[in-house]
């Protein structure tokens, strides 16, 4: 399952935010990529994720595989959305 966005937060994915988003992602046990600027990364890893360098007007794909996939993307989403970090597109 996949979803993507378009990051729209002034400061892009910074480390707070980007912090509790892996936060978030460790409590699955499926297997969360996200994938920008041509590379991919585990996003259950800060450094992973932080090593990116996400700017606003980025376009970012997040990719769910496992058990709890489906519940996984649906708080993901919701997270990215309601922290004013991106839209969906």
């Amino acid at each position: 399952m996949e979803q993507k966005f378009l990051i729209t937060s002034e400061y892009g994915i910074h480390a707070r935010p980007a912090t509790r988003l892996v936060n978030l992602a460790m409590t699955f046990h499926s297997d969360i990529d996200l994938t920008a600027l041509g590379k991919t990364v585990n996003l259950k890893s800060i450094m992973g994720l932080m090593s990116l360098g996400i700017y606003k007007g980025e376009e970012v794909v997040l990719t769910v595989m496992g058990s709890d996939a489906e519940k996984a993307l649906t708080q993901l989403t919701e997270f990215i959305v309601s922290e004013n970090l991106g839209q969906i597109i």
